[in-house]
């Protein structure tokens, strides 16, 4: 029954997302006329969420050699799945939440690469675990090119997370990061070298991520963590701790659940 009820719940929040999305592209088509043709591919002629974001990805990624149509079937059955693009509306609405510059629902798929870099890993990370690993990581490489974010596919990234500005953004292959997570631009989840197997961080639920953030090594930063821009984490970060400096080291501790949600960056020394 509780599956059932988030499921339900998902889905609710994707429906409303995608509203929002259409009446805004609907309003925005009015006022600015010239805009009324983008707005109209690529969100009016489109009846859901899914498809909009394949048809807009898979425009952006697109190359003589991986033409939009071929990306775009491939997107079309991933976001079908009911859980990932749930993960793409929680995304948006996690956006709008905590990103002071966006308004509107429909600014992160029209013009957040962050966003759109995330939502092009989901793609990437169902082909992985079906195996199809060359398509995976050629998506991978589209993304890199065109968008500046680089996330190995084999990454496992949870939901209702927000990525601001994102240029620079470095995700290696055995990082996990969970819901409710918010990174800036130029963060670094990444090994140490060249060691193999599990080797990249954990970012657990409800962390915020400075600009410029290094995290390097299979090491843990807790929930309601929070690390102070530039930064460059070698060890474990405790919950509810905020580490700054190089090597990073604890100067205080966040008295909120999910520093991710509240955005401040600002803290006290000791």
């Amino acid at each position: 029954m509780r599956s059932m009820t988030t499921s339900n719940q998902t889905q609710s929040l994707t429906d409303q997302v995608w509203q929002h999305i259409y009446a805004e592209a609907q309003a925005t088509a009015k006022t600015e006329p010239v805009l009324a043709a983008y707005l109209q591919a690529s969100i009016l002629d489109h009846n859901n969420l899914g498809h909009a974001l394949s048809f807009h990805l898979s425009t952006k990624l697109a190359s003589a050699v991986t033409p939009a149509q071929m990306l775009r079937d491939i997107m079309d059955k991933v976001f079908a799945d009911s859980a990932t693009i749930g993960c793409a509306a929680k995304d948006i609405q996690a956006t709008v939440d905590r990103d002071s510059a966006c308004n509107l629902y429909s600014s992160p798929l029209l013009y957040f690469k962050g966003f759109l870099a995330l939502q092009a890993y989901r793609v990437a990370h169902h082909l992985w675990l079906k195996n199809e690993r060359s398509l995976a990581l050629l998506i991978q490489y589209r993304v890199s090119l065109t968008l500046a974010v680089d996330i190995h596919p084999a990454a496992i990234i949870g939901c209702g997370l927000m990525i601001d500005h994102a240029t620079g953004l470095v995700i290696g292959e055995t990082a996990v990061i969970e819901d409710c997570v918010s990174i800036m631009q130029s963060v670094t989840l990444g090994g140490t070298g060249k060691v193999s197997g599990d080797r990249h961080p954990k970012i657990r639920k409800g962390v915020l991520l400075g600009p410029g953030a290094k995290i390097l090594g299979n090491i843990e930063v807790g929930e309601g963590a929070m690390v102070a821009a530039s930064s460059v984490v070698l060890k474990e970060v405790a919950a509810h701790s905020i580490v700054a400096g190089v090597p990073a080291k604890v100067v205080g501790h966040v008295d909120i659940d999910e520093p991710s949600k509240v955005m401040d960056h600002y803290f006290k020394s000791p």
